[in-house]
């Protein structure tokens, strides 16, 4: 058995404990700090819309895989600038441009005519030295983003009211309903926040990614509800308080917890890098940012954030308080007093040795002539069986000798030699 398992098997039977619960006020301390620091950086630093949500004009331009490179991406934005600068075309004041591919380095700009379009085309073919050809030119509309952005407010909207619905329908607690809807509120606080740090365009994809993670966080969420409830269906038989019990089963599922979501992250991880590093921009990047961001916040938010809020509200209901005053007097009778369930010691009272254990009582020294112990048995190592054959079981009392003992016996004839003299 492995380290881990081992662990995992400690943390499940309670041998090894992790105070999440009693600790809980530290864990909203480093939540609190995280969600400021994410807070910060979206209204300070603001997020990175992409092209479909404000709109524009994007190039594509497609030169060979040896050219494509980070200085001739400069050389083509520093060139755009300079036309927008020299033509008088504000939109293309600050244009965007970056690799995509092996091949393909893609330009932005904010919205523009047609002949601005033109002349903003014919600079970037002079820049990056290829035809008409090897551009390809879209104008998107802002419509399309708003009408994007309102559609995944919308899912969003509905997702959260199905998540109470569903979490308050299964465990028939409004208040597991508050710690999921707190959890993952913290989860999209923090991965938004890290899109605006990072400068990272958010895009479609982004927003596909951030819906994704809302149902993972929810999920390991309700696993680890599913354990509370199960722990704290009968307190009064395992004379735990609630924060006792829950805690009990944020350990039990902790293992399983770091186990799944280190599965998930590692495929999500490997198409981040292969996104930032290989592709350089595209819809790849901005799923596999927003999923790993996502994922764990998940984690922390379903172990740090989400039970210890819920036995926060729990022990606040008179019942709970009822059960756990109860659950502390009967530890505290049992450590004042922890022998008070050994029996009391009597002068009958027999003497067993301990299961699957040969006897250690010494035999005497006077084992010999007739009568003695050792002819009695007293003394002697008795094998420790549970049934024995015929002849073999021991006498229930020593055997005293007889009298008749040495007096010759009558022999029985044969049934044939019966009757004859």
């Amino acid at each position: 058995m492995g380290k881990m398992s081992r662990l995992g098997q400690h943390l499940y039977d309670g041998s090894v404990s992790i105070d999440f619960v009693g600790k809980r006020r530290l864990w909203y301390l480093i939540s609190a700090a995280i969600v400021a620091v994410a807070l910060s950086g979206l209204f300070w630093k603001g997020l990175n819309l992409g092209i479909e949500f404000e709109g524009g004009v994007e190039y594509r331009v497609t030169v060979s895989s040896s050219r494509v490179s980070d200085d001739l991406a400069a050389t083509i934005r520093e060139a755009v600038a300079q036309t927008a600068e020299d033509e008088g075309i504000p939109a293309a004041a600050s244009p965007v441009a970056n690799t995509s591919g092996d091949s393909n380095i893609r330009v932005q700009t904010e919205p523009l005519t047609n002949d601005q379009a033109t002349v903003i085309n014919r600079s970037i073919q002079e820049a990056a030295g290829v035809t008409a050809d090897d551009i390809s030119q879209d104008a998107i509309g802002a419509t399309w983003g708003a009408a994007v952005a309102d559609r995944a407010l919308l899912g969003l909207g509905v997702f959260l009211v199905l998540v109470v619905l569903f979490i308050w329908a299964y465990f028939r607690e409004w208040k597991m309903s508050v710690g999921g809807l707190v959890a993952l509120f913290h989860d999209v606080i923090i991965t938004v926040g890290v899109y605006a740090l990072s400068g990272f365009e958010v895009t479609p994809a982004t927003v596909t990614g951030i819906l994704t993670i809302l149902g993972f966080s929810l999920y390991d969420t309700v696993v680890v509800f599913d354990k509370v409830r199960e722990n704290t269906k009968n307190l009064a038989r395992t004379h735990q308080t609630y924060a006792q019990a829950a805690n009990l089963a944020v350990n039990q599922t902790l293992v399983r917890s770091i186990n799944t979501s280190i599965v998930a992250l590692l495929p999500v991880g490997a198409l981040l890098y292969v996104g930032v590093v290989t592709l350089g921009s595209g819809a790849l990047k901005d799923l596999a940012l927003a999923l790993f961001v996502g994922m764990a916040a998940g984690l922390y938010s379903s172990v740090f954030i989400a039970t210890p809020l819920v036995v926060q509200l729990k022990e606040m209901e008179p019942g709970v308080k009822a059960g756990d005053a109860r659950a502390i007097r009967h530890n505290k009778r049992k450590e004042a007093d922890r022998y008070a369930a050994v029996p009391t010691f009597t002068e009958d009272m027999p003497v067993y040795d301990e299961p699957g254990e040969r006897s250690t009582r010494p035999v005497p020294d006077d084992v010999d002539g007739p009568g003695s112990d050792t002819e009695r048995g007293v003394g002697q190592t008795q094998p420790n069986r549970s049934r024995y054959t015929a002849g073999e079981r021991p006498a229930g009392r020593p055997v005293s000798p007889s009298a008749s003992s040495k007096r010759a016996q009558p022999e029985r004839k044969p049934r044939s030699q019966r009757g004859k003299k």
